[in-house]
């Protein structure tokens, strides 16, 4: 069976939708981490102060079929191409050790299901 992780790097208020989002398309956990970025265009400043906002990284280890049906989702209810509030995208996963097999299990039924 192969994985991929799926990254999603979002404005920090897009993270509770994202992950509902991600679920509702079949995936399972998640890990959530803490990011700042610097964008393309500068930030307004106020008073010298110049706020960049926070962002979320949320990552997901997934059946790789499923990480693209869920980075479509992310992609089409979050608008991500439309608007510049995230990007999200896979990468190939060539070893894996830890994952929960329950987990596993749901992805051996899934592909049960489709067959």
């Amino acid at each position: 069976m192969k994985f991929s992780l799926l990254i999603a790097v979002l404005a920090e208020e897009l993270e509770e939708k994202a992950i509902d989002i991600a679920k509702r398309a079949g995936a399972g956990g998640v890990t959530i981490l803490g990011a700042r970025g610097i964008g393309a265009v500068e930030k307004k400043t106020f008073f010298g102060l110049t706020y960049e906002g926070s962002q979320s990284v949320l990552l997901f280890v997934l059946e790789k079929k499923l990480s693209l049906a869920v980075l479509k989702a992310l992609t089409h209810e979050l608008e991500l191409a439309k608007h510049a509030k995230g990007v999200a995208f896979t990468i190939p996963l060539e070893h894996l050790a830890g994952i929960d097999m329950n987990q596993i299990n749901r992805f051996q039924e899934s592909l049960k299901d489709e067959l």
